[in-house]
Formats: C-alpha cells, structure tokens, sequence
C-alpha cells in the first residue's frame, strides 16, 4: 500500500510480475447471513483533512506517504465531488511537476472513527484506466506498535488493463526484512474496470480471509495472527508504484457508488 524501496518493492513487484494466475470463479457471497456495519451510499460526503467530527478524512492516519500523488486537503470541487450518489476522485497535475489527488480514510489519527474486526468489505468502483494510475481500496489494522497488517481487496496498475491484484501484507516494523507479503493477480477482461462499476469485497474470520470480485470468490488465504483486530478502510486514487507516469491522463478520474462493511448476525 506504501511506497516502497529496496528489497521490500523488488520482492513485492516480483511476485506481481511473476505471471498471471488463473483464478477460478468460486462461490457467490451469501450476505444473508450478515447485518451492515457501514453504510455509505455518497449522497453527500463527510470529510475532513483530520477530524475529529467527520465520517472520512483525506489524509493516510499515522501522516505517512504513498505513489506519486500528493493526498491534499477537501476543498470546492477537488479532489472530491459528489453527484447522484457517486463519489468522483480527481488526481489532476499540481502547478509544479506532482500530481494532486484524493484518499478517504475511515478512522482519524486517534484511532476514532469506522473499524471492525472481522466481518466482509466491499466497495463498488469504475476505475480510471491509463499506464500509471493506481486506484485502490485497503483495509489497514489499528495496531500499528510491532507490525503494519494490511489487506488490499483492490489496487489496480493502469499498466496491466486485464488484471487488478489482491494482497495481504504484514509489515515488520522493527526489522523490515522479515516483512511478509502475497498476492494475488485476479483476471478480468481488458479494459473492462473502467467501462463500468464492479465491486471488489474480502471478509475476514479467525482462520481465513476470502477476496470476491463481483461477489464471486477469487482467492483465499489463512488469516495471520497480526490480522485478528480491528480494521479500517482506506479508498484512494495514487500513482506511480514504479510505474511511469508519463502520458497519464490529466485530469484521471475514479468513481464510487458505495463503500459498505458488514459483521455477521
């Protein structure tokens, strides 16, 4: 989900190199089991640079960095609108040579706000296409002392139309090389993430955590001990991640419908 270097960026961008893996279409998600958690539809949007009192705010919470992109402060009409309950991201090119974009995330820097142990996640997104743009939709845990554990239901590289990659991280943060990361490079059919909505989920349980995309499964794998605590969300439209970013389209677009979270009854 950050920016990374040496040997933490080439073991990352190996494994997602390494050539597609056909995943096999699995079950449809039952959500009747479950009730809503987190409910936002974006027929208005509550957002701040940092809280307190907001649904979202714009920034990542522990004021770190990622892409190529600046996450700046809400204002009229940038880098969120919303318009018949759609949320529209804008990254568009700053007045010097960085790009200036939009992240929402659900909890402040305090911890306050939106998260959840447990339970499924979803967001129903079009994605901007083009080499360079890299949208994506992650889960973050709260307990940040020892390690970062992260999930990636969706982060898109514009370079690779036909496939969006799917991710669980656990970042060491007292000896980064024991820092462990998978994923998966889920198939779809080139340029098909921006010509319509689709929605990206993972839930999570004690012994395994199980991505849906169209709310189909796609890939699964056993729940790590760093990853039984609370998570919040994080929704965003960066760039780069080793990617050129030269030709990219000025202003790139990413459109949400919802973003949801549900516990089981």
């Amino acid at each position: 989900m950050r920016k990374l270097t040496g040997l933490m960026f080439t073991t990352c961008m190996a494994s997602i190199l390494a050539g597609p893996v056909q995943a096999a279409e699995g079950d449809s998600l039952d959500l009747s089991k479950y009730k809503i958690t987190f409910d936002e539809p974006f027929d208005s949007l509550s957002v701040s640079p940092w809280g307190p009192g907001t649904r979202w705010i714009s920034h990542i919470p522990w004021n770190g960095a990622f892409g190529d992109a600046k996450f700046v402060d809400p204002r009229p009409d940038f880098p969120f609108t919303v318009k018949d309950g759609i949320l529209r991201i804008e990254m568009r090119k700053g007045s010097g040579t960085k790009w200036l974009s939009g992240l929402l995330a659900s909890v402040d820097a305090k911890g306050h706000g939106f998260s959840q142990q447990y339970g499924y996640f979803e967001m129903r997104a079009k994605l901007p296409g083009g080499p360079g743009v890299w949208p994506g939709f992650w889960l973050i845990g709260l307990d940040r002392s020892t390690h970062t554990s992260e999930i990636d239901v969706m982060e898109h590289y514009g370079a690779m139309p036909d496939k969006y990659t799917a991710s669980v991280h656990v970042w060491d943060r007292k000896n980064p090389k024991q820092s462990v990361s998978d994923h998966q490079r889920v198939p779809v059919p080139a340029d098909s993430l921006y010509q319509d909505f689709h929605t990206y989920g993972v839930s999570v349980d004690e012994t395994t955590i199980r991505f849906y995309f169209d709310r189909k499964e796609v890939w699964e794998k056993p729940t790590p001990p760093e990853f039984r605590q609370p998570f919040y969300m994080l929704v965003d439209l960066s760039c780069g991640a080793g990617w050129p970013t030269a030709g990219m389209a000025d202003p790139s677009m990413m459109y949400v419908d919802y973003v949801k979270a549900y516990a089981l009854k």
